[in-house]
């Protein structure tokens, strides 16, 4: 197993600084009013694709010699790794496979083809997902990119606290949601080497809690097909993720579908920005634990808004 650096993740942003927007940090007398604590939000959500994973997904592509560039990339995801990876490809011109489960939101399938990407859609489950991609990846011969188990893609998810840290003078935590464990993984590389005082915190959904069970029992503990508003936390955690989720997360909270859905309209209302349910979970966490946060400087990364407008999860019908 290849454990990226703190190293590693300064060579990621010099590779993809070009290619990346030093995305705002947003804050909100509302919300630090209702959650006792002094929030900062870095808004990911306002990277071209949508989503943070466009720092894994540019410094694994920017990363390949021209001879692997060639044959292309190739991947599975639930929606934003895909995306992002598509637009890095596109960047870069070269091609881009892509496995989606085929329940994934149709903005996010249109935000992949838009850049290029070629999809083949899967059974909503890991099981579904990683035998359709061996198939896909033997027929096009395309460097696989994992969406979070690969430290390329740690390596740039943690350019994303770099910059939150610069733009804040510091936090005392940093809260980011749980799924497979990239952007955590990237945050944990990052804060370790950086501001090892601050305490790292994930956030997971209540349906699909696999994270918790896992850091609880000390081992990872799998779920095949969980479900969850969230659809972007509903794959497991992998070895290298759960290297920094068990040496560097502090604790790991969950919040129920309609306390997700409760911080999505308090996001998009008070702090007028777009976040999909996957991104609303910290917030969640948050207000369900004050005293946990109460009196901090807590920082929470937004992680993607790439939502169906049509289909909004308050939407009656």
């Amino acid at each position: 197993m290849l454990i990226p650096t703190y190293d590693d993740m300064l060579a990621a942003h010099d590779r993809i600084r070009p290619h990346i927007r030093l995305t705002p940090v947003r804050t909100s007398d509302y919300l630090d009013e209702l959650t006792g604590a002094h929030l900062f939000f870095k808004c990911e959500n306002f990277q071209e694709p949508g989503a943070f994973k466009v720092r894994g997904a540019t410094n694994a592509v920017f990363g390949l010699d021209e001879d692997k560039a060639r044959r292309g990339v190739a991947t599975h995801s639930s929606g934003n790794h895909a995306s992002c990876l598509s637009y890095a490809a596109m960047l870069r011109g070269i091609p881009c496979n892509v496995v989606m489960p085929r329940t994934a939101p149709q903005a996010k399938k249109d935000t992949v083809r838009r850049y290029g990407g070629v999809i083949t859609e899967c059974e909503p489950s890991t099981t579904s997902r990683e035998a359709t991609f061996a198939t896909v990846q033997a027929a096009t011969g395309g460097d696989f990119v994992h969406p979070y188990n690969d430290p390329r893609v740690i390596a740039g998810q943690g350019t994303c606290s770099r910059e939150f840290m610069e733009q804040t003078g510091g936090l005392d935590m940093v809260v980011a949601p749980i799924g497979g464990g990239g952007m955590i993984s990237g945050t944990c590389l990052t804060l370790a080497t950086l501001a090892p005082e601050t305490r790292v915190i994930a956030a997971e959904p209540e349906t699909a809690d696999d994270a918790y069970r896992s850091f609880k029992a000390g081992q990872i503990i799998a779920d095949d097909a969980p479900k969850s508003i969230a659809d972007g936390l509903l794959v497991p955690l992998k070895d290298l993720t759960w290297h920094f989720v068990s040496s560097h997360v502090s604790e790991i909270y969950t919040a129920s579908e309609d306390e997700i859905v409760a911080a999505m309209k308090l996001a998009w209302k008070h702090l007028r920005i777009v976040l999909e349910p996957s991104s609303a979970v910290p917030l969640a966490v948050v207000l369900k634990n004050p005293d946990a946060f109460r009196g901090k400087r807590v920082g929470i990364i937004v992680t993607g808004g790439n939502v169906d407008l049509d289909k909004l999860p308050w939407m009656k019908g």
